[in-house]
């Protein structure tokens, strides 16, 4: 009997442990060409991640089919990220099937989870973007929904951070070293896609006029699809990630000459499409890679797309009712003169019928409220590549400013600020602005995201479009940030309410009760205990540094950048510092403070800020005055992986981003629903995390985001809170005077300029006395760990509102108009 035939006769309900073993060894003998005897621990991986595969497979093909039988109208996730982490246990814990290979595998003396370890993480995406894209791949199967992802393939994903002497040192990650055994190629399905060339107007013999794009350089986009597998493993949706081949492999010519490197030179420019994720964008070809990767992707998956879609259906009039597509941030959007290019010229539809369904098939979620965030691209640059979408975009502009300026005669600024085009800066394209036009629903990701979205930047916008705003606040998978990554925790709330909170967030409510349960708090207590014990020893095998499972974890990890604020973290831990130097005999607890993230390679703030991190962790982590009590570890190398190893043992969580900058926030949701109690402001997700925990379940701190408003136009002066406070005049000396850099004393005096002579544009000094307030209430809770802990489980029970299966169904209900298939 094959492989494939014993697999066939297994059922994981009922599956006896020997089946599972002869599968594994039988793939690890006919697929693999390993021997049993002598192999290693990545080869048992990948015989392992092949049977699950093969499970899963047989359930993905039945969705698809179920998608078909009953013409659902599917949801596509168009998204540059896609933030996935590692597929086994994600697969096992979904399916609901670990403990049968776990048992399997130590029959035969492996343990599932250093066979896991051997799992490359492939680090699609940058951080929230990529995780929520993730997140809602995994809810959308999980609630039996048709939606299918669409990205890039990226040979080489987000850096790997490497440490040295304190700075942040990128190295490339190349994930896809040993092959990808979770991902199906498909050579067959394969879409061209143009770019450059010139748009010829072209009379038809019926005198009628329309478009060619002509004389283009090719890219073809081939498919690799990736199985993901829903809660229950009922429903497997598909990710589909577009890889960049050439249109041909080599010029024959150049080789016989004997000029192998012309010979492969169009391959190799092409097939550098999908090599990287995010080129370098401080360059000239660093802009134009990165919007050659944009309209790739867009225009395979709109033709892959379309191609469904037409196997079916005779009328485009169809397509909405038949297809929502959801932009995850600006990057996707030049899909909107993409598809009216496909209507207009290829299928000869007039510009109205074509921009009705255009808009009502696409859908736009921003995610930033900082302007230089918001997505623009040369007019130049477009016409080059891509001038087709150039002269879209033109006509798109001169329809729409016609229509406000009907609405609103006489307005120019107005139309200045609202135009696709922005003239002041160069002429660009505001992307952002055409998601909004051709959108049907724009979406904000937190209440005050949401609102303030409407009232500032896009407030012309929410005026002209009042209907077409909605705010759709971020949530987190709770299968793998609780069911999978705290296992410990999951199993007492499983003993505690059952098991449905898994797919029903909200049922936490039903755990209330325990906090004034003192066996509970016991309990709850050990299991966070447990945690950070294993925590303690991977931060020593990580960073060198031995932390004290006793002391309050402090962390606070996400994207390096002046606005979430770490900088004032690290004025914090030097105020503590100095307090204990002042007084070694003060009581309090021992405080152990994490900082993770990567910072990009261009911002060399960013990096900076890194520096101190690691300069000033140096001094304390080696002064015996602080010993146990107080340290600063920064987690290198930030990923999914280790957030999931980490959270669970987190007792503080910073989320202290100035009031206004941040969208939502999904850091805060993952370690509130692990127990963390949130130090933070009232900014993105924040808000709504204070309001279902309770006001006193929440260390609050900080500025409004109108009072930081109303402060800098009364005029803000960051010299006088510098002056007014001797704690952070302190910490802010010793950076500036080399306390922490004496090799370099001048290493730290751009940071500290920043606030004082640039003008603190993210109010750090203004926030920080209510921020060393907050800390010190933080402290005196802490000593009273019986009231900590119900205040935790608190935090627990009523995150049930910060699932992304929340999030998806009101996507579904108010955005796409899709439903559950019948299972």
């Amino acid at each position: 009997m094959t492989h494939s035939e014993d697999l066939n006769n297994v059922l994981l309900s009922e599956s006896k442990i020997a089946d599972l073993e002869k599968a594994i060894v039988n793939h690890l003998i006919y697929l693999l060409g390993k021997d049993p005897v002598d192999t290693q621990q990545r080869d048992w991986f990948e015989a392992l991640a092949r049977v699950v595969r093969d499970l899963l497979t047989t359930q993905w093909m039945e969705s698809m089919r179920s998608y078909y039988l009953q013409d659902a109208k599917r949801v596509y996730y168009l998204s540059m990220e896609f933030l996935m982490g590692r597929a086994l246990g994600n697969a096992l814990q979904n399916m609901r099937c670990a403990d049968e290979f776990r048992h399997a595998l130590e029959e035969m003396g492996l343990r599932l989870e250093d066979v896991s370890q051997c799992e490359a993480e492939a680090g699609l995406g940058n951080g929230g973007l990529g995780r929520l894209a993730a997140w809602f791949m995994d809810s959308l199967a999980s609630l039996h929904m048709p939606g299918f992802g669409y990205g890039i393939r990226y040979e080489y994903g987000m850096f790997t951070q490497q440490i040295e002497q304190g700075w942040q040192v990128e190295h490339p990650d190349n994930w896809l070293r040993y092959g990808n055994p979770w991902e199906f190629p498909r050579s067959d399905v394969i879409y061209r896609v143009q770019f450059k060339g010139h748009a010829q107007l072209v009379t038809e013999e019926n005198q009628s006029a329309r478009y060619v794009w002509a004389e283009t350089e090719d890219v073809m986009a081939m498919a690799y699809d990736t199985p993901i597998p829903g809660y229950g493993g009922k429903t497997v949706n598909n990710l589909r990630l577009w890889s960049a081949k050439a249109s041909r492999d080599f010029d024959l010519r150049y080789f016989n000459e004997g000029n192998y490197i012309r010979a492969v030179e169009q391959k190799t420019q092409s097939e550098n499409l999908s090599k990287v994720l995010y080129p370098d964008d401080t360059t000239q070809m660093g802009r134009e890679l990165r919007l050659r990767q944009e309209y790739f992707f867009v225009s395979a998956t709109l033709q892959d797309i379309l191609s469904h879609f037409t196997t079916d259906h005779d009328s485009f009039m169809d397509l909405p009712d038949e297809v929502a597509i959801q932009l995850n941030d600006t990057h996707p959007s030049i899909a909107i003169p993409e598809l009216m290019r496909i209507l207009v010229d290829e299928y000869r539809l007039d510009w109205e019928q074509a921009w009705d369904i255009t808009v009502r098939t696409f859908a736009y979620t921003n995610h930033t409220l900082l302007p230089e965030a918001l997505e623009t691209w040369p007019v130049n640059l477009l016409s080059r590549l891509l001038p087709r979408h150039l002269l879209i975009i033109y006509e798109i502009n001169r329809r729409f400013l016609a229509e406000v300026s009907r609405l609103y005669p006489g307005d120019v600024g107005l139309l200045r600020r609202i135009s696709l085009i922005d003239e002041e800066h160069g002429k660009r394209v505001r992307m952002s602005h055409l998601a909004i036009v051709g959108s049907h629903k724009i979406n904000g990701v937190a209440k005050l995201h949401s609102h303030l979205m409407q009232t500032t930047i896009f407030r012309d916008f929410a005026k002209l479009y009042p209907d077409r705003f909605i705010n759709i606040t971020n949530g987190v998978t709770p299968r793998r940030w609780l069911d999978q990554a705290n296992q410990g925790l999951s199993a007492l709330i499983t003993e505690a309410i059952g098991p449905a909170w898994i797919n029903d967030l909200e049922r936490l409510r039903d755990l209330q009760p325990f906090a004034d349960d003192a066996a509970f708090r016991e309990r709850f207590r050990s299991v966070k205990c447990a945690n950070k014990v294993v925590w303690a020893g991977k931060c020593l095998s990580l960073t060198g540094v031995a932390i004290n499972p006793a002391s309050l974890f402090d962390a606070q990890v996400k994207r390096i950048h002046e606005y979430k604020r770490q900088l004032l973290n690290v004025l914090h831990v030097v105020t503590r510092y100095n307090r204990l130097l002042a007084d070694p005999s003060q009581r309090g607890p021992s405080r152990t403070v994490i900082i993770g993230g990567k910072a990009a390679p261009g911002y060399h703030m960013a990096k900076l800020i890194i520096k101190l991190i690691n300069d000033v962790a140096k001094v304390i982590n080696d002064d015996p005055v602080a010993g146990d009590r107080l340290k600063l570890v920064f987690l290198p190398d930030y990923n999914v992986s280790r957030a999931m190893a980490l959270i669970p043992a987190v007792d503080l969580s910073e989320q202290i981003s100035t009031a206004g900058t941040e969208a939502s926030g999904t850091g805060n949701m993952k370690m509130a629903l692990n127990g963390a109690l949130t130090i933070g402001t009232l900014d993105g997700a924040n808000i709504e995390i204070r309001e279902e925990a309770g006001a006193e379940n929440f260390f609050l701190f900080g500025r409004t985001a109108d009072e930081l408003a109303q402060l800098r136009e009364q005029g803000y002066n960051p010299w006088d809170r510098y002056h007014a406070n001797p704690e952070l005049k302190k910490a802010m000396d010793m950076m500036a005077s080399g306390a922490f850099s004496p090799d370099d004393p001048g290493r730290f005096q751009p940071l500290v300029d920043s606030l004082l002579q640039g003008g603190d544009r993210y109010a750090l000094l203004e926030d920080y006395g209510s921020y060393m307030a907050a800390q010190d209430a933080v402290d005196r809770l802490y000593l009273d760990q019986d009231d900590w802990t119900r205040k935790a489980i608190l935090n627990v029970a009523r995150s049930g509102n910060f699932s992304s299966d929340r999030a998806i169904k009101t996507y579904a209900e108010e955005v796409w108009g899709v439903v559950p298939r019948r299972t």
